[in-house]
């Protein structure tokens, strides 16, 4: 397929819940190859806006029937957040309409495209992100479809004009069984998923499925991993790392690469970003610069600025204890009189499962606040007795002394927080739900 081609042209697609960072990237992506977009979310988001601005859609806020497109000829996309309950949904089933999870989309651009996608439980988002600021410095023009804005103006998603693709493989409902790739990446394996996933043996398959289809695969050199590889294997790993203030430096290739993000694990995430660029054509130095060049993604260890008595705040996407430990020790290597974290657990799955590992981790911090589960498409009824509570306590059980604060909900952790955070501090607040409009709060005007 040429840049120029538009093989979606005619082709109807109602997105519901195409204000999400995912479902607003297919959008953009299929309107670029010709199609008709119209969709709804049951509320506004800054990618909504953006696809707006861009002239992608008009997109109605709240679910309804009138909402659908008139006519025949209509499929509707939806994400994993949308259960068959939802009305749009409904209706489309009583109309005939086609109904497309967003892993049939992903897999049909996959087809068109040659294909690099990052799998793992972690790192995703940042090691795509990197990876198409690689390909781009690199003069390659890719599309990519990456779960958060990547940096540097640059959106979610976009078509390109070059012969690569850069996806996320999403392996919390095995949809990334179904895409056709030709490089993998692979950051790490951990148990996560709970409700999908029964052990941490049945999600080793599950990769070890995916790593057997692609030609190449670029896998973090560790042994557990690249065992769940039977062909040949591109291994990676980050050698004479430095971490400062500024950022990290590591030796990759007998060159030498500084990053202005700062922790371990974005140095992780970036020699592999540059592994894959290699194998994908990018020259060296040109996929160096690109990553050199990284500000970061958005909500991926952000920063927002300061709040009204000069403490500086993060917002950060860490929903598993993994990714809170990297990104608190990460933060640790910037200036700071005091860590103040602030934590929204995600899922009640997650929470009932991960409880006492979520406050070991977020213990690390000099202070730290717990908030009340988001339940994205959970039911707190599904799950009684299961709350962030746990995780203070657990938190609490882990400080030695220091100070642990449960602010159930945005409300009560805002006055908290204002009160509490003073110059010299450095707060990140984490997680994969709302919580990021606590941190925005937080930043003085």
């Amino acid at each position: 397929m040429t840049a120029g081609e538009r093989p979606w042209q005619g082709r109807r697609l109602h997105f519901v819940g195409i204000g999400g960072a995912g479902m607003s990237g297919y959008a953009r992506v299929a309107h670029a190859l010709g199609a008709r977009i119209s969709g709804s979310d049951g509320v506004n988001t800054p990618y909504l806006d953006r696809l707006r601005a861009d002239g992608v859609v008009r997109a109605s806020i709240g679910h309804a029937a009138e909402n659908l497109p008139p006519g025949q000829g209509v499929e509707l996309v939806y994400s994993s957040a949308v259960g068959a309950e939802n009305v749009e949904r409904r209706v489309a089933r009583e109309r005939g309409i086609a109904e497309l999870p967003r892993a049939q989309l992903l897999s049909e651009l996959t087809a068109i495209r040659r294909t690099i996608a990052v799998a793992g439980t972690h790192g995703k988002t940042t090691t795509a992100a990197m990876l198409v600021h690689a390909l781009r410095a690199a003069g390659l023009a890719p599309g990519w479809l990456v779960g958060a804005a990547i940096g540097g103006g640059l959106p979610n998603a976009d078509w390109g004009t070059g012969e690569w693709l850069v996806v996320e493989a999403d392996e919390s409902d095995r949809s990334m069984l179904s895409l056709s790739v030709e490089i993998a990446i692979l950051t790490n394996v951990e148990l996560e998923h709970h409700s999908s996933y029964g052990s941490l043996s049945e999600l080793r398959t599950v990769f070890a499925e995916f790593l057997s289809g692609p030609a190449r695969a670029v896998i973090w050199n560790r042994p557990e991993l690249l065992e769940l590889r039977s062909g040949p294997v591109d291994p990676y790993d980050v050698q004479a790392l430095t971490l400062t203030a500024a950022g990290s430096c590591f030796a990759w290739h007998e060159r030498r690469v500084c990053l202005t993000v700062p922790g371990a694990h974005n140095a992780l995430d970036a020699a592999g970003a540059l592994e894959a660029a290699a194998l994908a054509g990018a020259a060296g130095e040109r996929a160096i610069e690109g990553v050199e060049q990284f500000q970061g993604a958005e909500r991926r260890f952000q920063r927002l600025g300061r709040s009204a008595r000069g403490a500086v705040v993060y917002d950060d996407y860490a929903h598993h204890p993994s990714e809170v430990e990297a990104t608190l020790d990460g933060a640790r290597t910037l200036e700071h009189r005091r860590l103040v974290a602030v934590f929204q657990p995600h899922l009640y799955s997650r929470t009932a499962a991960l409880a006492r590992e979520f406050g070991t981790a977020i213990a690390r911090a000099d202070v730290s606040a717990v908030l009340e589960v988001y339940p994205a498409r959970e039911r707190a009824e599904d799950h009684p007795g299961v709350s962030g509570l746990a995780i203070a306590e657990a938190a609490a059980d882990a400080a030695r002394g220091r100070a642990v604060y449960w602010l159930p909900t945005l409300a009560d952790a805002e006055p908290v927080l204002r009160g509490l955070l003073a110059g010299g501090d450095l707060c990140v607040v984490m997680g994969a739900g709302d919580v990021d409009a606590l941190a925005r709060k937080l930043v003085a005007r």
